[in-house]
């Protein structure tokens, strides 16, 4: 198996990989082109088949096609150039080379964000997260879901990993800042993403759903998390709202798509840890996706981060 991590500027590849989008364009000179997004367990890549001949056969998004490219490097980034295309057939590929997964234990995390959900004291929020983190169904689904579509935890896991490292951030936070409310900060978190269950949907696709575009993940998380607490008796409204509010603020800023911008301790808290935790993981998939490439450590400008970035010797 050739991975996309593996690429190199000027190879040639032979070799199957899972057709994420296909569309078909036109140059500013009107010639029509097709443009891909291909992915195998490492990554995703950009390809184009410039030319429709008959060397390219039908297929569509989501089938696993075996391609005859070259790799090109085009504005720093490497693509394939598609020369020939096929479906491929199902001896020819193995689906877990095409699923990026979690490189950590999923059994270990889920043992520690359990034990963080048992440790919280305030009776009301440890029914509530008894009601989710003691349900199979949803932890059979939050194990395997990931995190986001691209950028960072974009793998199968990557909302169990995610969720437990800002967990495990604002639990850090509530011991460094006694004037946090530790129960409502660490419940937030553990609650504060829940809503990409419905905004993506499984691998394969991991794509936005219909309500994901519509409403994301963060209206839909607050409502799920709300209409939980309307079943659990005597649940104090002041809490709830609380609560719901940090899941409301947790990207901190308006234009970064809150609803709200933080009002609590812990709401400000769980922002920090949400945007620490994504960028940390940005520069680790960077780190690890073009330490091959980079000139003398620098990788380059990167658009997600606004900076040239380098790698720090250790």
């Amino acid at each position: 198996m050739r991975y996309i991590k593996d690429f190199y500027d000027g190879e040639m590849v032979q070799e199957v990989y899972l057709c994420k989008q296909v569309q078909t364009l036109k140059t500013k000179a009107g010639k029509s082109y097709m443009a891909m997004t291909l992915q195998d367990k490492t990554g995703l890549a950009d390809a184009k088949i410039w030319e429709l001949n008959n060397g390219i056969e039908h297929f569509e998004a989501m089938d696993y096609i075996k391609v005859d490219a070259q790799i090109t490097s085009f504005q720093g980034a490497l693509q394939l150039n598609v020369k020939r295309v096929r479906r491929a057939d199902p001896g020819e590929y193995d689906v877990n080379d095409y699923m990026p997964c979690t490189e950590k234990d999923v059994e270990t995390m889920l043992k520690e964000i359990r034990a963080i959900a048992a440790s919280v004291s305030e009776p009301h929020l440890k029914q509530l997260l008894a009601e989710f983190f003691e349900n199979k169904a949803f932890l059979d689904l939050f194990r395997k879901h990931s995190a986001a579509k691209n950028v960072h935890h974009a793998f199968i896991g990557g909302l169990l990993e995610h969720t437990l490292s800002v967990t495990q951030l604002c639990d850090g936070f509530a011991k460094h800042y006694p004037m946090l409310n530790r129960d409502l900060l660490v419940t937030a978190a553990m609650f504060h993403d829940i809503g990409k269950l419905k905004e993506l949907s499984s691998f394969p696709e991991n794509d936005y759903t219909d309500e994901g575009n519509l409403l994301g993940h963060i209206y839909m998380g607050a409502e799920m998390v709300g209409r939980k607490i309307e079943s659990i008796p005597g649940f104090p409204k002041t809490l709830a709202a609380e609560l719901k509010h940090c899941i409301l603020a947790h990207h901190g800023e308006l234009t970064f798509g809150s609803p709200k911008k933080p009002a609590l301790a812990e709401a400000l808290a769980l922002s920090m840890a949400d945007n620490l935790d994504a960028k940390m993981e940005t520069l680790r998939e960077l780190f690890r996706d073009g330490s091959a490439t980079a000139v003398n450590g620098w990788l380059g400008f990167q658009r997600l981060l606004d900076s040239n970035i380098r790698i720090t010797e250790v």
